[in-house]
């Protein structure tokens, strides 16, 4: 029996199984999109006391390890769902519903936030068209291309990676050159060590921000279904996409750290504009490096990142949905492009109001919305870190104490340090997400739909035996 055979786990195929293990890296690699960091580094730096490297080094090192559970739990549940369905199969039903249902806070929330980033970049050069038209702009053309199938996506996936990839080497060669030739603000280790400013509880709340440019590969694991090596090329795309882009993550910002312009202002009034990347880019090299890197911003956030952001939360959507665990109609899959039709369409009219309310707002909610985006997902993290103890040394007796033990247990430390550091208002409005989440599961079952997922049609692939295989 095919290991990509989802029958066994009581669904019939309906995507399309198309995507490679390339297309699944340049899929992880396009959702974290290795210039993140040029959208939030002011907020980030600020966060930080201006130890913008040190927070994303340790913000890589707790997603290594989500990034190895993934990695397990994607090998034994080869499903669409992502962390709804292992925490769902690997502890219990309601527990994946809860999962499913704080990760959508995730989901939902940052296609908003992309397009927002994406819209103040076009904006700070072109100034007449106002941010909220940018948005919508990019909404559209994003919805376009996901409706009319995976491939497409993926097609568009590699020519924005490509894009990406050079304009980061502009800025690279560029800034050091800066540097070399004495631009330089600040000292050399002061990104990752100043004993000025150094706590341990500011670094981690600085964590809390740098989050949100590693989440994305994650998402690989929504495409498992449309995925046709297997599911072990769902895990090594998973793990492998996160260590390219948490080293050019390092590399970037402690570039930028040390050519931002003023950096007692950036430290003491904060990035309200979001622009503090480009100007540390335009002291570096001048104006066109400024427009260069907003422009990038703008099409790898607006562009290439929503667009698989906007794929993965329909896929999220759907996987819910055919479990009857959301309106039946989000798992409608069109008969022509074999994708989550009406859940696309529905992740579009959120972005729209999300996306557009938010740009007249003074600071346009980043801060905010940000925080509430790794919130949804951090503490979704954190139940699959359970799932993976409980799915492998529990129930299947596992003796690999590394991966399924110590690995899911070191992620829970430092993701669960992170949630309790994040912000008072992102703590306040994820709890309250969750407890509405809660509410909707108990109406459910007063309604006769406890959360339950299909069984299988014959006896599941993943041996009972304690497993040794690797990675």
């Amino acid at each position: 029996m095919s290991e990509q055979n989802i029958e066994q786990f009581g669904y019939r195929q309906e995507l399309k199984r198309s995507l490679s293990f390339w297309d699944l890296l340049i899929y992880g690699l396009i959702f974290m999109v290795p210039i993140a960091p040029f959208g939030i580094f002011g907020g980030v730096f600020n966060a930080s006391g201006g130890m913008v490297a040190l927070a994303y080094a340790i913000g890589a090192v707790g997603m290594v390890f989500t990034a190895i559970s993934y990695a397990q739990m994607a090998k034994a549940f080869p499903l669409a769902g992502s962390v709804y369905s292992y925490a769902g199969r690997g502890i219990a039903p309601p527990v994946g519903f809860i999962a499913g249902w704080q990760i959508l806070l995730d989901y939902i929330l940052i296609p908003a936030l992309l397009y927002i980033v994406s819209g103040i970049a076009m904006h700070s050069f072109v100034p007449a068209i106002p941010v909220w038209l940018w948005v919508v702009g990019f909404i559209v053309l994003n919805t376009a291309i996901n409706y009319f199938g995976i491939e497409l996506t993926a097609r568009a996936n590699r020519v924005m990676l490509v894009g990406e990839l050079i304009v980061l080497a502009v800025f690279l060669l560029i800034g050091v050159i800066a540097l070399a030739g004495g631009k330089g603000t600040g000292d050399f280790f002061s990104p990752l060590y100043n004993s000025d400013t150094f706590s341990v509880g500011l670094i981690f709340g600085a964590v809390s921000l740098a989050a949100l440019s590693f989440l994305g590969f994650d998402a690989i694991s929504t495409l498992s279904e449309e995925n046709r090596e297997g599911s072990r090329q769902v895990a090594r795309a998973t793990v492998a996409s996160l260590l390219v882009v948490a080293v050019l993550f390092i590399v970037q910002t402690w570039v930028a750290a040390l050519l931002v312009p003023d950096r007692a202002k950036l430290l003491n009034e904060g990035d309200p504009g979001g622009t503090a990347f480009y100007e540390a880019a335009e002291h570096a090299g001048g104006h066109w490096l400024y427009v260069l890197t907003a422009v990038a911003t703008a099409i790898a956030w607006g562009f290439a990142d929503a667009l698989v952001a906007q794929a993965a939360t329909s896929r999220v959507l759907y996987s819910m949905a055919r479990d009857r665990q959301l309106p039946r109609f989000l798992a409608k899959v069109h008969e022509t492009y074999r994708v989550p039709e009406y859940a696309t369409f529905v992740v579009a009219v959120i972005s729209v109001g999300v996306g557009v309310g938010l740009t007249f707002r003074d600071d346009y909610g980043l801060t905010t919305l940000t925080a509430l985006v790794n919130f949804g997902a951090l503490t979704a993290f954190l139940l699959l870190h359970l799932s993976v103890i409980v799915h492998y040394l529990v129930r299947n007796r596992s003796r690999d104490y590394v991966r399924h033990l110590l690995v899911p247990v070191c992620g829970l430390v430092i993701l669960g340090y992170v949630v309790i550091k994040a912000k008072v208002a992102a703590q306040v409005v994820g709890l309250s997400w969750l407890g509405i989440g809660i509410v909707v599961m108990i109406g459910l079952v007063l309604a006769g739909r406890t959360p339950t997922l299909a069984q299988p049609t014959e006896p599941p692939a993943e041996p009972t035996a304690p497993v040794k295989e690797g990675a």
